[in-house]
């Protein structure tokens, strides 16, 4: 008999890669709210949306086998929240909390590596960088989406600025995400801090490497590691690609840095992915972020690589059983996710459509379009952008080398008829 798998914010391009997984007969999956009820919405009610999703789960004829998600909050606060009221595998709510509240993630990887820039909370109320920080510093908030309200500062007037400017916007995922802080223990430093609070940390530098694993009774395990490149003088990111061009040795590394820091964080049952900043020269590691989810941004690279997208991990984990590891039986060598961005903001006068997607897609093979920006969209307004950019599109490819994988980007690139008005034109007189 088929298992009911149900995914919190399912969407097309997800549900497609989902619906590769060879056993699929194992498993029907089913949406579970809609993905623009937790990101497009200038306000988040957690209470709204969890009993929603309760309201839906009760509807359904059938057994509820397992829910699972891959965003970020408030997703990946609401599974474990679910999961425990029915008695469902999920990693403990208080882990979750504790990886995704940035203060206090930092506080528990201060307990058992070295490797973490250093940092400091931040009064919204001061005026210049807290003592024992140098610039240049990332501004944060300790919580928000992706990249969102993130400012690197490099002197008291960038950083009152951009104090200025989280102060403004902090709240509207940090108050959502104190409704699941009251849920769990807090450490008193945390608690003092609140959901709304501000992080300062020191810039770090080197290549962005991020790993890919999940928890399966307690035991760590790495299955993947995957290359971030930005855009040349910028922080917005250019490409992910997999496999990782980093040496046998500093994988080694990571993976142990990583092993540590989750076991000492409590996750148990659950998919993560952990980013680094590695400095050749130099011959030192920075970890940057804890995610307790796999990320969907790399579920096509392992699918064109490995043959299996990553979305398998977490719904084997949610069923209570142990992954399958990736075994390199994918048709592509080497695959990457490709943003392709605008760096001003426009009103999007003409943009591609579906089936200018579909032609493109079957004349390069082993490509994939998602379109981010749609006619009449104004970039500024699109959910889940970075501070510094805004993305027209991503786009997947699989090929035999290096060489390929640039070669079929460009092609899709160059195919995607954008029409993109400045603001001030797209406004008038």
């Amino acid at each position: 008999m088929s298992e009911n798998v149900f995914i919190l914010g399912l969407d097309e391009h997800n549900r497609e890669t989902l619906e590769s997984i060879p056993h699929l007969r194992d498993y029907r999956f089913h949406p579970l709210l809609d993905v623009q009820d937790m990101q497009d919405r200038a306000e988040l009610d957690m209470t709204a949306l969890l009993d929603r999703a309760r309201a839906q789960l009760d509807a359904f004829p059938g057994s509820v086998d397992a829910i699972i998600g891959y965003w970020d909050f408030p997703v990946s606060s609401m599974v474990p929240i679910l999961c425990a009221e029915r008695g469902l595998p999920a990693a403990p709510l208080e882990s979750v909390v504790a990886c995704e509240h940035k203060y206090w993630s930092r506080l528990a990887q201060q307990e058992v590596i070295d490797e973490y820039p250093r940092f400091a909370e931040v009064d919204f109320d001061t005026t210049a960088k807290p003592p024992g920080l140098s610039y240049p510093l990332w501004l944060k908030p300790v919580k928000a989406f992706s990249s969102e309200l993130a400012f690197r500062v490099t002197d008291d007037a960038g950083f009152r600025d951009a104090l200025a400017r989280i102060k403004d916007g902090a709240g509207r995922i940090g108050e959502p995400f104190e409704f699941v802080m009251d849920r769990v223990a807090l450490p008193d430093r945390v608690a003092a801090a609140g959901g709304t609070a501000c992080l300062a940390e020191e810039e770090a530098k080197g290549d962005q490497v991020t790993l890919e694993g999940y928890v399966h009774a307690g035991e760590v395990y790495v299955y993947g590691v995957i290359d971030a490149e930005c855009y040349p003088d910028t922080s917005s990111f250019l490409r992910y690609r997999y496999p990782t061009r980093q040496p046998a040795d500093v994988v080694e590394r990571l993976t142990g840095i990583t092993r540590r820091v989750i076991k000492r964080l409590g996750l148990n049952w659950v998919t993560f992915n952990v980013e680094f900043f590695v400095d050749a020269e130099r011959g030192t590691v920075v970890l940057l972020e804890i995610n307790p989810r796999h990320s969907q941004s790399h579920a096509k690279l392992f699918e064109y690589v490995e043959g299996l997208p990553n979305h398998e991990c977490v719904v084997r984990l949610a069923l209570g059983r142990e992954p399958e590891l990736m075994q390199s039986k994918g048709a592509y060598q080497v695959a990457a996710k490709w943003f392709l961005r605008r760096f001003e903001d426009g009103v999007v006068r003409r943009a591609p459509s579906a089936d200018d997607v579909a032609r493109l897609e079957e004349a390069v093979p082993g490509s994939t379009v998602k379109l981010i920006a749609g006619q009449g969209d104004r970039l500024s307004d699109l959910p889940a952008q970075d501070s510094y950019s805004y993305e027209l599109a991503q786009i997947f490819v699989g090929a035999d080398d290096e060489a390929g994988l640039t070669e079929k980007y460009r092609t899709c690139a160059e195919s995607l008829d954008f029409e993109i008005a400045d603001t001030e034109e797209a406004v008038g007189p």
